[in-house]
């Protein structure tokens, strides 16, 4: 059984499922994929990804807000957070973060916001689900301030192994997407070949982000298993043994998921 640690199944493009979430969810059950950790980034969509989780079981959903879906000048409330956390089915908090690439300019208000979910991690005991690019120095001096009991995880991994190793160090694991595949990706190959097998997640972070051999369309839940076939290659173990290692650590992440696992 696989998991797919973090997708948008609100955002999917559903034009080869005939338009049918239905459809796109049972043909990633048919390769497989037993599980779905469906992620929130506004306070607009909470509604939306909660909703999904209510309607099939095999769906959980964080509720938080992304860096680039800040309001502009106003981090979210916690109060408002803190309520959101409360449903049975938001497992985790996020996706938050820091992201310089596009935003630098509102780093200030990124660092807020970062602060106040994991704020809310450190209330509530819920894994926090970070997104972080061109940001390395203030994400780990953030989770450092933080000294959250609980793990988390950093999702779409795409740093080098000095960043994982000080995120492993303070209990974080490490989420590899299909950007793992991609051609000119032998860094992240490297770190896919060093987090320990206690650590790693896999995701689509659909629809964003195919791997090979679907690279330029759509991404789909569905294409967690080549994320996962591709890693269980460069490391050297087998699929099977790479597809539970990593269900075992999604649930020891997220312990209220509710994952049925037969």
């Amino acid at each position: 059984m696989l998991v797919d640690s973090h997708c948008h199944l609100d955002r999917l493009d559903l034009a080869a499922h005939g338009g049918s979430l239905d459809a796109a969810l049972e043909a990633a059950r048919a390769r497989g994929v037993g599980h779905f950790l469906c992620i929130g980034v506004s306070a607009g969509n909470a509604a939306a990804v909660k909703a999904l989780a209510e309607q099939y079981p095999d769906v959980d959903c964080s509720v938080g807000v992304h860096p680039l879906d800040l309001e502009p000048g106003a981090a979210p409330a916690l109060d408002w957070l803190l309520r959101e956390l409360e449903h049975p089915r938001v497992v985790a908090i996020g996706e938050t973060g820091l992201d310089y690439h596009y935003e630098p300019e509102a780093a200030g208000l990124q660092r807020e916001a970062f602060r106040l979910h994991l704020e809310a991690a450190r209330i509530t005991g819920k894994p926090v689900v970070v997104h972080t690019r061109e940001a390395r120095v203030d994400t780990l001096a953030l989770l450092r301030e933080a000294a959250l009991p609980q793990a988390g995880v950093l999702h779409c991994f795409t740093e080098d192994w000095a960043m994982a190793k000080a995120a492993l160090d303070i209990g974080f694991y490490i989420s590899l997407s299909g950007i793992v595949t991609f051609r000119n990706a032998d860094a992240l190959r490297e770190v896919a070949r060093q987090v320990p097998a206690d650590r790693l997640l896999v995701e689509t972070d659909s629809p964003y982000l195919a791997p090979i051999p679907h690279r330029g369309k759509p991404n789909l839940p569905q294409y967690v298993r080549e994320v996962a076939e591709f890693l269980a290659e460069l490391r050297g173990v087998r699929f099977e043994e790479l597809a539970e290692q990593t269900t075992d650590n999604f649930q020891r992440l997220f312990p209220l998921a509710h994952l049925n696992r037969g």
